[in-house]
Formats: structure tokens, C-alpha cells, sequence
């Protein structure tokens, strides 16, 4: 595991934690999940391969998340995709190959997005995203709501359910909740103008592969690839998929960096 200590960058008054490393290009940007770090296993495995390959590698922990300052419960989509795109605006330039897992996928299209609508659309040069979770809020979260979680967002503005990734409760906010219907991508056609690829597994207890298979007719057909992994679970961080992770971060460099 990185033994380096973080840099970090101010973002609106919060300090946020990020490690790089200098290489050539299309670079590779790391964006993790809902309460994960940039010290996992997918996230280490990249930065490995990275270094070995003399390529550029980014990687950060949203507010609230990790090394990064902040309170987890005062996140929401809007404030993470802001603290990301602040991070790539100052440290990197040229193509990268923006790389988003479960949560982290929502974020990396919604970077695509604002950095197109900022004229930078060509700093994306591929994507690859791991059970990609985007609207996972209005998507996964609320069709499932029980009559307690509504109380408990009406009274407390806030939920917690049991998660078998930590042993602290995962907190749902009702912030993040209505944020996330205004960062919606999957309500039509996703214009990406770079290649994706797409890596999901059918024993995701999390993400069903059928949130996957909706999100790639939403993308431009002749640009993406779909790798459905029959035994993968949620995290995709056995052996096998951290190979077929850096194969399609490979494939997708080549092609679109």
C-alpha cells in the first residue's frame, strides 16, 4: 500500500487529499465510491501498474472521505463532481482516461459533461467504469425507501443502513438525495465523444447488472464495450478483475488517448 503522505488541495475551504504520479500521457484518473478512499485495492493496483508503465496517474478522496477534510454527512453529488473537477483542472493536463468505480462512474460522466460545457470536452480522452452506480440516489436508493427511511428524511434529514463494506452504518442525507435528481444522466442519450468501457458483475448484490445494461444503451453504440464478469461481485477486486481493470484501462488508452 502507498506509504507516501497526500498533497493536498483547498476546494472551497475544504482541504482535499490527492496523490499523483508524473508520466506520460493519456493519464489515468482514478474516482472511487460512495465511503470508499484511494488507498483500495483498485485504486493501489492502478497506481502499481502506473508507476511500472511511466504513466500519469491521479487520485483523490472526496470531502468527507479518506485523508480529505470535511464532513461525510454535508456531501452530496454537486459538491463531490466540483471538488474532482478542481483536482484534474490543476493537476493534469492533455488526455486522461477518466476511471470511476460504483459511484465514481456517475461522477466521471458528470465531468464529461461540465467539462464540455466548458469547452474542455478533449481532456477526456476514454473512460472505464467498474459497477457503475450513476443516479444510483433516485435510481436504487428511493424506489426502495421504507416508510421509517421517509420519517427518519422528513424529521432528522437523514438514514442509516447496515453495510457489509464497513462497520459504521451508511448514511443516506435527504441533501444528497434531492442533489442527485439534479445530476441525473441516465434520463436520455449520454454523448460521452470518447470510447467507454464498461465492466460489471452479475453477482452484484449492489448495482444489478441491469442498471449497467441501461446505462450502455445509453451511450453511443460504436464506442462501448461491455465486459459482463458472471461471478463479479460489487467491489471487482479478486485477481482476475483487477486484470481485466488494467487490460481495458490499456485498451481504452490506446484507442481514445
Amino acid at each position: 500500500m502507498t506509504d507516501t503522505p497526500p498533497e493536498f488541495l483547498d476546494v472551497n475551504g475544504t482541504a482535499i487529499a490527492l496523490r499523483r504520479l508524473a508520466g506520460s500521457q493519456p493519464g489515468v484518473v482514478w474516482l472511487g465510491g460512495f465511503r470508499s478512499d484511494m488507498l483500495g485495492t483498485k485504486a493501489e493496483t492502478l497506481s502499481s501498474w502506473a508507476q511500472s508503465n511511466g504513466r500519469a496517474y491521479l487520485r483523490h478522496d472526496y470531502s468527507g472521505h479518506g485523508e480529505s477534510g470535511g464532513d461525510f454527512v454535508e456531501g452530496t453529488i454537486s459538491k463531490w463532481l466540483g471538488e474532482s473537477l478542481a483536482v484534474f483542472r490543476a493537476f493534469t493536463e492533455g488526455p486522461q482516461v477518466l476511471v470511476g468505480s460504483s459511484m465514481g462512474a456517475w461522477i466521471a460522466l458528470r465531468m464529461v459533461q461540465e467539462l464540455r460545457k466548458a469547452g474542455e470536452g478533449e481532456r477526456v480522452g476514454g473512460i472505464v467504469l467498474l459497477a457503475p452506480a450513476p443516479d444510483f440516489t433516485s435510481e436504487l436508493v428511493e424506489p426502495k425507501l421504507t416508510a421509517t427511511h421517509k420519517r427518519d428524511l422528513a424529521e432528522k434529514g437523514f438514514f442509516g443502513v447496515p453495510s457489509e463494506y464497513s462497520s459504521e452504518a451508511y448514511v443516506y442525507t435527504r441533501a444528497l438525495i434531492e442533489d442527485g435528481r439534479l445530476n441525473r444522466v441516465m434520463s436520455g442519450p449520454i454523448d460521452t465523444h470518447c470510447p467507454v468501457h464498461v465492466l460489471q458483475g452479475l453477482a452484484d448484490p449492489d448495482v444489478p447488472h441491469a442498471h449497467a445494461l441501461r446505462l450502455v444503451s445509453l451511450l453511443p453504440a460504436d464506442d462501448v464495450t461491455l465486459s459482463l464478469i458472471p461471478d463479479g461481485d460489487h467491489r471487482l477486486s479478486r485477481p482476475q478483475d483487477l486484470d481485466m481493470l488494467i487490460r481495458a484501462v490499456e485498451a481504452i488508452s490506446a484507442q481514445g488517448g
